[in-house]
């Protein structure tokens, strides 16, 4: 089961429901009320990203609250009055009744308010491929993407979603390498429902279950922790490290510190990190986010030194088990291209994440609804002349 096709709410609604602001606390009731929601429609992801401003909207089905979606509106440049309102893997609707009553007054209320288009990413699954379909697809010279391989069917909500938005003028956001200005649209996931740790091992490849042994015998010791400040200023240290030696942008410490308070209030249980040490030495961290049954890695940092003594996989499989032994439906390893040439750099990552066992994941991806045509039109030119 992937992660998000449980999501929908739980009540079922007729006829067309209004759509009006709710409070942080009905917001994070509904939330509550879920199996399983992205932690970016979470009330507490608003507080997290200060350069947005956020809100709280709510579906009514007469008294009855029977949707909720957490915006996020980025201003324009220079003109603040007029917004791109985002819904990033959101909202908590159902996906699998008609399109057009949920979003039609969405479209109404957020056009009142501002906003020149609505970015929206619905949680609905359309493919799946198992760990050994992608693995016989990076051996496979013919095979160069995910998308060359049949995934597996059963999944008729996410044609429908696809269809229904495409017929509506909302404009696909998904880029050819699965990356782009906004959340990815292809996922790595380990199913944890009805699993032992003993199966979520054997389902691992041979080298991933070696590397865990390894950690284990050179005596890798994890501790979890709620990110307080000498912990977080650890794992802050070791990821620059890790952004410096791969290349990419890291976030300030700050960004860091105020996820972890704006979750914690939220839920003492929402987030935690994870730390790997080798006789004093911090050899990994990763950040693990739960809501309800949907456990999250969402940050990793790694030494360059003592590679050897596995902390990396140490880690995962720490939050591997904590987040079976809570009851989660799944493991989401987040993004990874859908490439399975073996000359594209990218390949590594799929290849990195296909050794936990589980599947790849495509999801509907991003959509863009243009609320002012000529407006929407020159935003999307300017952030494609400055690389989004």
């Amino acid at each position: 089961m992937s992660s998000m096709s449980s999501s929908e709410p739980t009540s079922t609604t007729v006829g067309r429901p209004a759509v009006r602001p709710i409070s942080a606390a009905e917001h994070l009731a509904f939330v509550r009320a879920q199996r399983s929601v992205s932690f970016l429609q979470t009330p507490a992801w608003g507080r997290v990203k200060t350069e947005w401003r956020s809100e709280s909207l709510g579906w009514f089905d007469g008294p009855h609250l029977v949707g909720a979606g957490l915006v996020l509106h980025r201003p324009l440049p220079r003109i603040d009055r007029l917004t791109l309102a985002y819904l990033p893997e959101g909202p908590v609707i159902d996906w699998s009744g008609d399109i057009g009553a949920w979003l039609d007054p969405l479209a109404a209320y957020l056009k009142k308010q501002g906003a020149f288009a609505i970015r929206l990413g619905p949680p609905v699954v359309t493919d799946v491929w198992s760990a050994d379909q992608v693995k016989e697809g990076i051996a496979d010279p013919r095979v160069r993407r995910l998308t060359d391989l049949p995934g597996r069917s059963g999944y008729p909500v996410g044609a429908h979603v696809s269809g229904r938005l495409k017929e509506a003028g909302w404009l696909p956001q998904n880029p050819e390498d699965g990356f782009g200005v906004g959340h990815p649209q292809f996922k790595y996931e380990v199913p944890l429902a009805g699993r032992s740790e003993d199966d979520l091992l054997k389902g691992m490849n041979q080298q991933w279950r070696r590397n865990i042994k390894k950690a284990a015998k050179e005596g890798v010791e994890v501790t979890v922790s709620d990110g307080g400040p000498e912990d977080l200023k650890a794992f802050h240290d070791l990821y620059v490290h890790t952004a410096q030696r791969d290349h990419f942008t890291p976030r300030p410490l700050r960004y860091f510190e105020i996820m972890f308070a704006a979750l914690k209030a939220e839920d003492p249980e929402r987030i935690r990190l994870y730390l790997a040490h080798h006789q004093g030495d911090l050899v990994a961290a990763t950040i693990l986010v739960s809501v309800g049954a949907h456990a999250v890695y969402s940050y990793g940092a790694s030494a360059t030194a003592k590679r050897e003594v596995r902390g990396s996989n140490a880690c995962q499989w720490a939050m591997i088990r904590d987040a079976r032994a809570a009851g989660c439906d799944v493991y989401d390893l987040r993004g990874i291209t859908p490439t399975l040439d073996p000359d594209d750099p990218h390949v590594g990552l799929v290849q990195f994440k296909v050794g936990t066992g589980g599947q790849a994941v495509r999801y509907v991806g991003e959509w863009d609804l243009p609320l002012r045509p000529m407006t929407y039109r020159a935003f999307d030119l300017y952030m494609k002349r400055r690389g989004r």
